[in-house]
């Protein structure tokens, strides 16, 4: 299914980033030609630094929040498809400096639909937005894509706004020609090698244990529906494909989130971690002044399954050891070849897609 991003032109916005890195690479093996948009590498280190790609790839560095340069690359390219991933996505970060994630979320995504108006062509747009769109109410049964959006942290709130704005783009410029596909994919608590995000819970684990050093663990009883970042990847991929295919899914939202049984609090995560990198240690502390952040988000995917016929194939287990062992490799093994070890995983995965 994959075989036809082949020779394809694809914008990719964020493609710096830690999704972003892994969606460049795995298009790169499948021969698409990717234009990438990002206005800095998001972290030191970074993931799509070590896979030095910047050679493979068209490179553009460009804040989305200037319009007139953005539209030049869009006009300029033609893209076939289009992935939207440049964003602020930390929810601490965006409490420290609320404009910075507000301007990046809702402008830049405003500015990403309009320059969309200067592709001439059939072209497909997946816009991704955040499980952190819908406003929480801590329900259990799993968020369906039909429900309240809100945000009560400034980054759920951007993200709530800006799909406001996707829908009302959609709705007002892209809603009579049949060339322009435009859907918003929604995942969430993604986890993988590559991800050096401040504030984020496995970064600051392997950051501590490369170093021999106790990591605390502030809230170990937090409960998070844990999802690789290959299995996010392949919806946004698959969407991708069935949009540009079926004009009947324009402007529809889509979940992507993983089986239920991944729901698991954060102790039973580092635990399992604890398998495959032996001499880590940690510490419990509660920690009761952390800033608002949403206790519990879980997706429903039944639409995904549905109508792109995208189903999680990783188990909780099987997500755990790709991520623990990928930062093993990369701490602990001398001249080890990032792209190799990232290329490998994601043909490993690939090849159970196929046994799926």
């Amino acid at each position: 299914m994959f075989h036809k991003f082949k020779n394809k032109k694809i914008i990719v916005t964020g493609h710096t980033g830690f999704k972003g890195s892994w969606l460049t690479l795995w298009l790169n093996l499948l021969g698409a030609k990717i234009i990438g948009i990002s206005i800095d590498l998001p972290s030191k280190p970074s993931h799509f630094e070590k896979l030095n790609l910047i050679k493979k790839i068209t490179n553009i560095k460009l804040d989305i929040r200037n319009l007139k340069k953005l539209e030049k690359v869009f006009k300029r390219h033609q893209p076939d498809f289009i992935f939207h991933l440049a964003a602020q996505s930390l929810v601490k970060k965006s409490y420290a400096n609320p404009i910075d994630t507000f301007t990046k979320n809702t402008i830049g995504t405003m500015n990403v639909l309009e320059s969309l108006k200067q592709i001439n062509k059939k072209f497909a747009a997946v816009i991704v937005t955040s499980d952190k769109t819908y406003k929480n109410l801590e329900i259990k049964r799993g968020y369906h894509e039909e429900d309240l959006l809100g945000g009560k942290d400034p980054y759920s709130a951007s993200k709530g706004a800006a799909e406001i704005i996707i829908q009302s783009y959609i709705s007002s410029y892209f809603e009579k020609d049949n060339k322009s596909n435009i859907a918003v994919a929604r995942a969430g608590n993604v986890i993988g090698g590559g991800d050096w995000s401040e504030d984020r819970l496995i970064p600051d684990c392997v950051k501590s244990w490369s170093i021999n050093k106790k990591v605390i663990i502030r809230n170990p009883k937090s409960t998070r529906p844990w999802q690789h970042v290959l299995e996010a990847i392949r919806g946004y991929l698959t969407l991708a494909l069935c949009l540009y295919k079926d004009h009947k899914l324009h402007g529809e939202p889509f979940n992507f989130g993983p089986n239920y049984a991944q729901n698991k609090n954060v102790i039973t995560l580092v635990k399992e971690m604890r398998k495959y990198w032996k001499s880590i240690l940690w510490s419990e502390k509660k920690n009761y002044y952390e800033p608002y952040e949403s206790k519990l988000l879980k997706l429903d995917s039944t639409k995904a399954r549905k109508k792109l016929n995208w189903v999680p194939i990783l188990s909780f287990e099987d997500t755990i050891k790709l991520t623990t062992v990928w930062y093993e490799n990369f701490y602990n093994k001398k001249k080890i070849n990032i792209y190799e070890l990232s290329k490998k995983q994601i043909e490993e995965y690939i090849k159970r897609i196929k046994k799926n």
